[in-house]
């Protein structure tokens, strides 16, 4: 006999609507990078962020200064999950096809899983151990091909380091658990992220700045997903599902992100994926249900 709580319903639910909100993400911000350089989308998508999830702090009359002593665990989980995430693919996808770039990004759920066995102790029970094994075999038969054919390039291994400062950011935030609210937490990093980005057009992008009178529509579109979906909600309903999940559970569930950036790629940028794509994309979706399974118990 199964059981499953509604919590777990919730949880599923949750994350399912979060690796949209990324999935999606990966043309949205593909088509800004068309007209918006690297460094000002950044600065402009972080920072909106910030701002939208402090207001909502406020609104919800939760607290947005977190104590003395968790600034520097906040800080330093934020610069490696979000400012250095971001700004690395940013590059990785102005100099590699966005779906390459998504698969080699979402080797993080394997780093993920490593580094939560290192440095916190987590074990692996059978579900992720199974969704490992149906991850690792997904995103060997989505990169082996790359390696074949020598195209494994630059802009592919800036995602490869992303995904590992995804999953380094990812187990300092479990190591160091802090008080202050989720939401407040996520606005102080996507500010930290966005000072950077900002910092950095104003060094290497200050001679062509951006004539934002003359972006076509579908730029703008690409902005505003990115900056509702893909940064605030999302960070926010990220922070709530680690705060309740082990690291490696929550990470290996978004293997789902990648399939759905693929074939958001293939509708919105006319990419064009092999068959070896597709099946890697099937072995790590079945990989993402293999993690969140529900658990059998014995009726008493």
């Amino acid at each position: 006999m199964t059981s499953q709580s509604p919590r777990h319903g919730l949880d599923l639910s949750a994350i399912v609507l979060l690796a949209v909100f990324w999935g999606m993400n990966w043309p949205a911000v593909r088509i800004a990078l068309y007209e918006v350089p690297p460094w000002t989308l950044r600065a402009i998508g972080m920072g909106a962020g910030a701002l939208f999830l402090a207001a909502l702090t406020i609104l919800r009359r939760e607290r947005l200064r977190p104590e003395s002593g968790e600034w520097l665990p906040i800080l330093a989980a934020g610069f490696f999950s979000i400012t250095q995430f971001n700004l690395l693919l940013a590059f990785a996808q102005l100099l590699a096809p966005t779906t390459r770039a998504v698969i080699v990004t979402y080797t993080m759920p394997v780093w993920t899983i490593l580094f939560a066995r290192l440095l916190l102790g987590e074990r692996l029970d059978g579900r992720r151990w199974t969704g490992l094994i149906l991850g690792v075999a997904g995103l060997l038969g989505l990169g082996w091909p790359l390696v074949q054919a020598g195209t494994f390039s630059y802009g592919l291994a800036l995602a490869l380091l992303a995904g590992m400062s995804w999953a380094l950011g990812t187990i300092i935030s479990k190591r160091f658990p802090v008080a202050t609210p989720s939401m407040s937490v996520v606005a102080w990093q996507l500010a930290g992220g966005a000072t950077v980005a900002a910092i950095g057009a104003v060094v290497f992008e200050s001679e062509s700045p951006v004539d934002w009178t003359t972006l076509r529509a579908e730029t703008w579109m690409a902005l505003g997903y990115h900056i509702i979906f893909a940064q605030a909600l999302a960070y926010m309903a990220w922070y709530k599902l680690l705060d309740r999940l082990p690291a490696g559970t929550v990470s290996l569930s978004m293997l789902l992100v990648p399939a759905i950036g693929v074939m958001g790629s293939i509708l919105m940028l006319g990419e064009h994926p092999t068959f070896a794509d597709y099946a890697g994309l099937l072995l790590m979706t079945a990989a993402a249900s293999a993690v969140h399974a529900p658990r059998r118990t014995r009726a008493p």
